[in-house]
């Protein structure tokens, strides 16, 4: 039987390369944003990463750039405060979003974060993709549900990426993912199939860069 939200399937050979070579050219980080006045001009599609503190992002988008320096990774959460913007390619934008959720800051600046993110997410014309980042070791939460019901009600399609899959044991994982799954059908702008990934061994980094490299 089918799965709902099975995880997603690895793409042929010509679509892998299609993603490799979207990502293996210059990769610059353009600047962090913090008022939604600062973003830069809306004149090519963007994709973008959200996901609680310490989730893993800036280690995914490394991971997906091959650029090991490229996104600041932190062991503090809520460290990363703006909404960081990146080039891939010439038609591309890698948006990295301030981490939701716990973060080791004031309530008011945590909450100036929220605000931020809740505006770009349903203001943003040029977003073709949220990818949302869920923790393989701790599975979906309800702040996690609280940026999949915002994207619903923006009508932005949200894929979820598994991270930090191998920190877990393959029977604790199935459980895990089975929890997103349920989580999941609730919310109609969520895409439906997972990818589950592991920056540090590289599981998934090719199947979704070929994601990536396949929107319109």
């Amino acid at each position: 039987m089918q799965l709902p939200f099975p995880i997603a399937e690895e793409p042929d050979a010509q679509t892998v390369e299609r993603g490799r070579l979207l990502f293996a050219g210059e990769t610059e980080f353009v600047k962090g944003v913090v008022a939604m006045s600062g973003l830069p001009e809306a004149d090519r599609l963007e994709v973008c990463f959200a996901g609680r503190s310490n989730v893993g992002k800036s280690s995914l988008i490394n991971a997906l750039t091959g650029r090991r320096g490229l996104a600041r990774a932190s062991n503090t959460p809520g460290r990363t405060q703006e909404i960081n913007y990146f080039t891939a390619g010439d038609d591309l934008y890698l948006v990295d979003l301030p981490g939701y959720g716990y973060a080791n800051a004031p309530l008011p600046v945590v909450e100036k974060w929220q605000r931020l993110l809740k505006q770009f997410l349903s203001g943003r014309q040029t977003l073709r993709r949220a990818f949302v980042l869920i923790d393989a070791r701790h599975g979906a939460k309800k702040v996690d549900e609280e940026i999949m019901s915002l994207l619903d009600s923006a009508a932005v399609t949200f894929q979820v990426v598994v991270t930090k899959a191998d920190k877990v044991k393959e029977k604790e994982r199935e459980r895990v993912l089975d929890q997103i799954r349920t989580t999941l059908a609730k919310h109609p702008a969520a895409f439906p199939e997972l990818i589950v990934t592991s920056s540090e061994k590289g599981w998934g980094i090719p199947t979704l860069r070929a994601i990536i490299a396949t929107l319109e």
